[in-house]
């Protein structure tokens, strides 16, 4: 193609006013602790803490006294939710709680979580991480069937699910759902004297065990653990249902695929560096990503930038592999937090100004590369790019630390129609030209799949080869049921 690519002279459709994503976004963060006798609300709460990451739209704790589960959520950050008085008022033994970036239901209170209901046995909470592709029909059948919906999110179709086989203990409830249940799921689920961990039979999204003194913690990553002083024990098993209670840890071995698929996007973006997942430090991943990205691809550069804070490990494996300085050239604002981005052209790039800054006694006249960990639209990149050019900089040299990314995410990641990923579309030239860079080079699949240790046949990388492990909805279930706003 001639001149910049068509349909990307300027930006890219804006999906609607306040949801405007310029990349990926984070799907859900889990936490739950049995615990007698302890501050559970608390633990859940610095736990939550930890995992914001995953999840900043809303945020949720559910506490068990042994009779009662008493629930408070709410949209926003977890300090905007909870504060001493109601961190207080939520007494008990046992507690799961939930940060939520929506990729199935609305960004509304009702779809808030954890979700509490009763059923035939009582109380019981339960809060997830992921997407169910079968989540549309198993929503039309179990409404034939007389269930009752108060939520778009997925989640209340595991609920309904338990509540149809409520005749048997909540144990052989779960691994009767996991055969209706396809998709990604990890689950924290609680009953008035027990917590259960689930995780789906591919084991697509992480959940991992700890055990400070005697009381047991579940979480979605292992940074969650250290932050509370709990001791990381083990990865929950794909397909594996661990009930803790009076007596101590159970498992039951459920459904389990052939092989798992791990997310590796957890690694390349999502998972905090400090995170162990599946036996994997999330850090020396990243560097090693970097490190393989120089072996691929060497440029005449003085420095190396990372873009932070998820292109900061990679960038530094790059510079001590190519023998450059590594530089960090681009200062973040820890203090945005959320930021709402009006769709003009003005709005959006004081958006990304809000969250980093150039800093220009290190950059001018300097050849850069600058390295993300991915590159979904191009238009933050874009963005950076003029920034830099802005600050003086003699060349931009830019590159991913992951592969082009060609396909959506089913799986419980908020990502664009393939419409509009923006390598899906165009040649590696016409986004070079439209980012604005002097050259650009994407990490290459096999090196994506040496930094995890192997040929990533435990992975699930669909987002770069269209290998989904899981079935996905046909085009008018995907329309149908994706994202609402």
């Amino acid at each position: 193609m001639a001149g910049e690519p068509s349909g990307i002279n300027g930006e890219i459709e804006v999906r609607s006013l306040f949801r405007w994503r310029s990349s990926w976004h984070e799907e859900c963060g889990i936490f739950g602790v049995y615990a007698p006798g302890k501050d559970v609300a608390r633990l859940v709460y610095y736990g939550l803490f930890a995992l914001q990451h995953r999840g900043q739209e809303s945020a949720g704790i559910a506490v068990s006294d042994g009779h009662h589960i008493a629930v408070h959520k709410g949209m926003g950050l977890v300090a905007e939710v909870f504060n001493q008085d109601n961190l207080r008022a939520l007494k008990g033994n046992i507690a799961i709680g939930h940060v939520r970036y929506s990729t199935t239901g609305a960004s509304s209170l009702v779809n808030a979580q954890p979700l509490v209901f009763r059923y035939l046995k009582g109380m019981l909470a339960i809060a997830h991480n992921g997407n169910l592709t079968n989540a549309g029909p198993l929503r039309q059948e179990l409404g034939a069937r007389g269930s009752i919906f108060q939520s778009s999110t997925d989640s209340e179709v595991i609920v309904n699910l338990i509540a149809r086989y409520s005749q048997e203990s909540i144990e052989e409830a779960l691994l009767r759902c996991q055969n209706d249940l396809e998709g990604a799921y990890s689950l924290v689920v609680m009953t008035d004297d027990r917590l259960i961990g689930v995780r789906d039979p591919f084991g697509v999204r992480p959940l991992c065990l700890g055990k400070m003194g005697e009381a047991w913690v579940l979480a979605s990553e292992s940074c969650a653990l250290d932050t509370i002083g709990a001791e990381f024990c083990r990865d929950v098993e794909p397909g594996e249902i661990l009930i803790i209670d009076g007596g101590g840890v159970r498992s039951l071995k459920g459904r389990r695929a052939s092989h798992s698929a791990h997310c590796i996007f957890e690694h390349v973006y999502f998972a905090r560096p400090d995170s162990v997942l599946d036996g994997r430090a999330v850090n020396l991943v990243r560097r090693e990503m970097g490190r393989i990205l120089a072996r691929e691809y060497r440029v005449a550069a003085d420095i190396v930038i990372p873009v932070p804070d998820s292109g900061t490990a990679a960038a530094a494996g790059y510079a001590e592999a190519a023998g450059l300085p590594f530089v960090e050239g681009l200062m973040k604002n820890r203090y945005v937090g959320r930021t709402f981005i009006q769709p003009t052209q003005e709005m959006r790039d004081l958006g990304v100004r809000l969250k980093l800054n150039p800093i220009k006694s290190i950059l001018k006249d300097k050849r850069v590369i600058i390295i993300d960990d991915s590159i979904v639209r191009g238009t933050t990149s874009r963005r950076i790019v003029a920034m830099l050019r802005q600050a003086g900089v003699r060349e931009v040299h830019l590159m991913s630390a992951s592969p082009p990314v060609l396909y959506p995410c089913y799986y419980g990641i908020d990502t664009s129609a393939r419409g509009e990923l923006i390598a899906a579309q165009y040649s590696l030239e016409d986004i070079r030209r439209y980012i604005g860079a002097d050259s650009l080079y994407y990490l290459s699949l096999e090196g994506l799949f040496q930094s995890v240790g192997g040929n990533g046949e435990n992975f699930c990388a669909a987002c770069f080869s269209g290998d989904y492990p899981i079935p996905i909805p046909p085009p008018e279930e995907a329309t149908k049921y994706s994202l609402e706003g």
